[in-house]
């Protein structure tokens, strides 16, 4: 095998593992009870790791027999590409506006709202679901609708979770052929969740109202409802996702997982700032600039590293790399010094770290100020 195919096989099968110990972990959990909340949670990553490395599998053998259903792999191939956010090429800012007003939005309101009998009791309905862990939104139900990606008027028809199952379990039968044990292996961050740390009481409330009073204020519902992904990934990331993680080693899926979702946000966040100045706040332009300026959000969205974040998202290494280099047997493949000359794996993950903690607390700044 090449250093090429090494990499590309490291990758697949960490990501499979990491799976099938999650699935095993989920199961035994305390926080089991919330294990939706945290499949919403988690969606948009596992259809990562379906499509990017199914679409690697057929480009070896192009005569493999089909894994995924056609159905199930448009699902995967949306659900993936909600990871982008913005930089989505097949919808771009506008696109994803739109399809949260068009199509999610009046899904779940056609589907919550005016059910009540009592007209006079209608202004109570709510359309509009938020999960917590630890006192911080970490998904939405129209985020969960966003990256499970499904239709979203089939989504919430009664009687849908038969349908949604059997999507899972074909997953379930992908990541097992790919390797995915459950009998073994360190634990992941399902087995750290605290169930009392998730909201107890739900919270419920009228999407229009809602959208209205956070980020960048009654004028722009459509990227509030945008804003609102962003700070469910980063919460999600900087409170659950590192969970019981060994501070002295590099886990590539976690890692993985939380350097994708910073690296997507804030270049979602610079292209809001620059491609819509007009539909923002002052304090929001502020607030985004924040965000976006500091030395460790400068260091991850420099142009030139760019490539990285491609093995990451793709598995495969760039043309360029200077093979020679590239280890399979370091962390992260040895990777970090190429694209980040200053730092070596240990210091990148850590100015990774500070980073999404920065942005995870100015994005829940900005949202309830």
């Amino acid at each position: 095998m090449t250093v090429q195919d090494d990499v590309v096989a490291l990758g697949i099968r960490s990501d499979a593992a990491y799976v099938g110990r999650f699935s095993r972990d989920l199961g035994a959990s305390r926080a089991s009870g919330n294990s939706g909340t945290i499949m919403f949670c988690l969606a948009p990553y596992l259809s990562l790791f379906v499509h990017e490395s199914y679409s690697k599998l057929k480009r070896i053998d192009p005569a493999l027999p089909a894994l995924l259903s056609a159905d199930v792999e448009a699902i995967v191939a949306r659900s993936r590409h909600s990871l982008k956010l913005f930089e989505d090429n097949r919808r771009g800012i506008e696109g994803q506006l739109a399809y949260f007003r068009d199509e999610i939005s009046p899904a779940h309101a056609d589907r919550f709202l005016n059910n009540t009998w009592l007209k006079a009791a209608r202004f109570l309905e709510t359309d509009l679901g938020l999960y917590s862990y630890d006192g911080r939104i970490i998904s939405t139900t129209h985020a969960a609708t966003f990256h499970l990606g499904f239709d979203p008027v089939a989504l919430l028809e009664e009687g849908s979770g038969p349908n949604l199952q059997s999507v899972y379990e074909e997953y379930g039968r992908y990541f097992r052929g790919l390797g995915a044990r459950t009998d073994s292996g360190a634990k992941t961050f399902a087995s750290h969740l605290d169930p009392m740390r998730f909201d107890q009481r739900g919270n419920d409330v009228r999407s229009t109202k809602y959208y209205g009073q956070i980020f960048n204020g009654k004028g722009t519902p459509d990227i509030n409802r945008l804003l609102m992904v962003f700070r469910g990934l980063m919460n999600f990331v900087d409170s659950m996702v590192g969970l019981g993680a060994d501070a002295n080693e590099v886990e590539y899926t976690v890692f993985k997982m939380r350097f994708l979702t910073l690296y997507q946000v804030l270049g979602s966040l610079q292209m809001l700032h620059d491609e819509r100045p007009g539909d923002l706040t002052t304090q929001s332009t502020r607030i985004i600039e924040k965000i976006t300026g500091t030395w460790s959000a400068s260091l991850i969205m420099d142009r030139s590293a760019k490539p990285f974040r491609n093995t990451l998202m793709h598995y495969n290494l760039d043309s360029r790399v200077d093979l020679a280099r590239v280890d399979a047997t370091q962390p992260l493949f040895g990777l970090v010094p190429i694209y980040f000359p200053s730092h070596d794996a240990a210091s990148f993950v850590e100015a990774v770290d500070s980073c999404i903690k920065e942005t995870a607390s100015v994005i829940e700044e900005w949202a309830t100020a």
